[in-house]
């Protein structure tokens, strides 16, 4: 198994894609909150660019509406990008369409690859395990800030880089997936220490969003791991998602996640 990461998304015009199963990342927020829509119940998550391409859907059978600008939830939406507001209430059943300033783009760009999937610092080793279990080489695309390079995106990259690499003793690793492995290592067990240490998280502490960072920044409370299929990411059911039994796991209704 080769193991590649993108540490930005300056990089994944020219990351290995085609015949890899590649995994998008993006703590703060979208990736965590596709997760917790999952858990919630939705039909499916649609990554799409653009507002207006969000609402060229809004008509949809069952479609809700949600995403963030710089943060802020997009005036007319029916959600933002707080994985709180993902509840059963809100999204079981339903499909939501979901647009943000950098998560959405890595997802679609990691939607052509053979396979998809994204992952969190909630589900990380759900994440890692489904994608061992493709059998093929793995990309990881780090959303990033704007543009540029995320610490907390590249931790959780990191964390994954090291359980695929625990798992295929012999992976042959990139650079940058040898540079996450790094930083996930000294993250390790202080993942609270990214709310003072990544830029993005101390912007969203500006705009008092602690209770996100909260959520976010959790490790290993899901076993969901959403997998592109007809156009959108749905539920692997633990048991494809490589998991052993017994690792932590909580219920999504009306809860953080």
């Amino acid at each position: 198994m080769r193991v590649h990461v993108a540490l930005s998304p300056s990089e994944f015009a020219d990351a290995p894609v085609s015949g890899r199963t590649v995994l998008a990342v993006d703590v703060l927020r979208a990736t965590s909150a596709a997760v917790a829509a999952c858990e919630a119940g939705c039909r499916r998550v649609v990554p799409v660019p653009d507002e207006a391409a969000a609402e060229a859907l809004r008509d949809g059978d069952g479609v809700v509406l949600a995403g963030e600008r710089g943060g802020h939830p997009i005036p007319g939406f029916d959600l933002g990008n707080s994985p709180d507001e993902f509840t059963r209430a809100r999204v079981e059943g339903r499909t939501v369409v979901l647009t943000t300033t950098n998560g959405t783009a890595a997802m679609m760009r990691a939607a052509t690859g053979a396979a998809a999937g994204l992952a969190a610092l909630t589900n990380v080793t759900a994440a890692a395990g489904w994608a061992r279990e493709q059998g093929r080489d793995v990309t990881i695309l780090c959303a990033g800030d704007n543009g540029a390079f995320s610490l907390e995106d590249a931790v959780c990259a990191g964390l994954l880089v090291a359980r695929l690499a625990e798992a295929t003793p012999a992976a042959e690793l990139s650079e940058g997936a040898e540079a996450a492995r790094a930083l996930g290592r000294h993250y390790a067990g202080h993942l609270p220490r990214l709310a003072a240490d990544s830029l993005w998280a101390r912007r969203l502490a500006h705009q008092a969003r602690e209770v996100d960072l909260a959520a976010c920044l959790r490790q290993d409370v899901s076993v969901t791991v959403p997998v592109f299929a007809a156009g959108g990411f749905s539920v692997a059911r633990p048991e494809r998602a490589g998991l052993a039994a017994g690792a932590p796991v909580r219920d999504r209704a009306g809860s953080g996640a």
